[in-house]
């Protein structure tokens, strides 16, 4: 395991393109693997599920722990349950499951201890994003799914070499295959942002976590 220092230091690699192959050989094998999608909030995976549902049969992970005020929480839950709800309407045929991880702050917390006055996007968010899909890691392989991913990668806000490594790893270390993802390819961001406004779907400007909210605001937690 290289360290969290390191990984910030990672080079771009073309994660949609290993994304590709990966679709095409499954296609071409006539299979459509199961797959465990971590899910941030409903804008972010709205793209991701119009995408892949094409390709996987997916059961979308709801765990943000990082979402520091509860209030907050519910409301993204909520709006990710009725995203669903209303793609599942619209495509019968294809439909997407869900599943809510536990919620409690203080993992957060303890995750980033020590961490508290980095800038997003430094060390502070790569203890987030490995709490998170350590935990996907972790529920995929108990519920023997073929792969597991994150909506995190379509935000131009986040690394995706840093996610797709820590996928990565969390992966081997649960014997279940990460999915690699840059979702904010193929103009994912933009149609994420279509789709917002066709579903009406609550956007939010900060990823969830106190620190976060304190910086976009200018001020401190």
């Amino acid at each position: 395991m290289i360290s969290d220092e390191e990984i910030l230091k990672l080079p771009k690699d073309n994660f949609q393109k290993k994304l590709d192959d990966i679709i095409k050989k499954n296609t071409a094998a006539g299979v459509r693997p199961k797959l465990l999608l971590h899910s941030c909030c409903a804008p972010c995976s709205s793209y991701c599920l119009e995408y892949l549902r094409q390709y996987f049969d997916i059961t979308d992970f709801y765990y943000n722990p990082n979402i520091t005020e509860e209030a907050e929480y519910r409301k993204r839950t909520d709006e990710i349950k009725r995203l669903i709800t209303v793609m599942n309407s619209e495509d019968e045929t294809l439909p997407i499951g869900f599943e809510e991880g536990r919620y409690d702050s203080r993992e957060f917390f303890d995750a980033v201890k020590g961490f508290e006055s980095e800038p997003e996007g430094g060390l502070r968010c790569v203890k987030c994003f490995r709490l998170r899909l350590y935990e996907t890691a972790r529920v995929a392989a108990e519920g023997h799914f073929d792969c597991f991913t994150t909506t995190l990668t379509i935000s131009p806000l986040k690394n995706a070499s840093v996610l797709n490594h820590i996928g990565e790893e969390a992966g081997r270390e649960f014997g279940v295959m990460f999915l690699p993802s840059d979702f904010k390819k193929k103009e994912g961001y933009n149609r994420s942002v279509e789709l917002s406004e066709k579903y009406g779907l609550y956007r939010q400007d900060y990823c969830g976590c106190g620190f976060s909210k304190a910086e976009r605001q200018g001020c401190s937690v």
